[in-house]
């Protein structure tokens, strides 16, 4: 194999910041690993098997793509909805109500249900849950959506029930793990194809997701890289935002003359030659 050149590496791609979100839909659509997770929730259940389990999971018609993380069915008892989080968010609530909805409207659509009868429909019970992959800290077991939103005072209520780790082994302890050692490549190598690499090749070497990773190595790096990365062109956008009303301050400020150049540059987070710039561009 040729060895790659300096413009090769420069133009590699970079891993996707939505790379655990990305690896998580992509594991659980198959259903040899939906049912892994379902038996990880449920171990006292040893009677569904793979072909009892329907996945659910929200599609954004216009662009095909998964509206919420996972959902998926147990026969007509059981409707469980799943989302991955890194970013800890007291929000989720309230997005997964949204998909719950969402989730039953369909269902009743396509068994026919009549919500205007007088006949009460049969709906699966459902189970909430946040595969959490940050830093526990303090945070609940549960997030409550009426002690969250309004201090318990509400007769709506609905619990998220939140999952650090799982158990030893178990598919969704495996999952945590490969987010963090992902997260731990990226420290060392950045957002490359090489922390992508490396993360794919250690959590095979220690036996996480290893069926997984192996089966599907070429998809999960497809999934792992790309030249184009949202988040890095969103942080920059609101870095544009940020700068334009820092500069917004200045002018206000020069303009009154109440304060030295050091001073405003000092206040607002720009630099004194950029403040400079806009006394300069002032005097124009």
């Amino acid at each position: 194999m040729a060895q790659k050149t300096a413009a090769d590496k420069t133009n590699a791609p970079t891993m996707k910041r939505t790379v655990k979100d990305s690896v998580f839909t992509n594991l659980f659509a198959d259903p040899k690993y939906l049912i892994k997770l379902y038996r990880a929730l449920h171990p006292e259940d040893k009677k569904t098997e793979e072909k009892d389990i329907e996945n659910v999971t929200i599609k954004n018609i216009l662009t095909d793509q998964q509206y919420n993380d996972l959902g998926f069915r147990i026969g007509n008892t059981v409707l469980l909805l799943l989302e991955a989080q890194s970013t800890w968010t007291v929000n989720i609530v309230v997005r997964i109500m949204m998909y719950l909805m969402q989730t039953y409207n369909d269902y009743c659509t396509e068994n026919g249900l009549d919500l205007y009868g007088a006949k009460k429909v049969e709906l699966p019970k459902p189970e909430l849950y946040v595969i959490f992959t940050g830093e526990r800290k303090n945070h609940p077991e549960y997030i409550s959506l009426k002690d969250e939103f309004w201090d318990g005072d509400a007769v709506v209520d609905a619990k998220v029930k939140v999952i650090y780790d799982g158990q030893p082994g178990d598919i969704i302890n495996q999952y945590v793990t490969f987010t963090r050692v992902a997260n731990d490549q990226i420290k060392k190598y950045g957002r490359t194809q090489k922390a992508a690499e490396e993360t794919i090749r250690i959590c095979i070497n220690e036996d996480v997701l290893a069926d997984y990773l192996k089966e599907k190595e070429v998809e999960v790096m497809d999934i792992m890289t790309a030249l184009f990365d949202e988040e890095e062109v969103l942080r920059r956008h609101y870095l544009s935002i940020e700068r334009e009303n820092s500069e917004k301050i200045a002018r206000n400020m020069l303009a009154k003359g109440r304060m030295s150049i050091d001073e405003i540059a000092e206040y607002t987070g720009l630099s004194v030659p950029e403040v400079e710039k806009l006394t300069n561009l002032e005097l124009v």
